[in-house]
């Protein structure tokens, strides 16, 4: 029970520190452009790559697995 005459202010200390910080980011203009940002990620178009299967043929050559050992009935 004295446990919660600790937590009770600590929990009030910890709200007006968060409240605080959300106050200190509205005034210092952290949500002044709120849509500029989402619509950038549409209008950025990546650059175009001369051989698309590229990436698909590195891909293949890294996990290729070669059979170096024979099966021990082959021997």
């Amino acid at each position: 029970m004295s446990v919660i005459f600790l937590l009770i202010p600590l929990s009030i200390v910890l709200g007006a520190c968060f409240l605080g910080g959300f106050i200190w980011a509205v005034r210092s203009g952290q949500y002044e452009d709120t849509c500029t940002p989402s619509m950038r990620l549409l209008l950025d178009d990546p650059e175009p790559n001369s051989n698309p299967n590229a990436d698909r043929f590195s891909l293949a050559k890294k996990f290729t697995i070669t059979a170096t050992h024979q099966h021990p009935s082959k021997k």
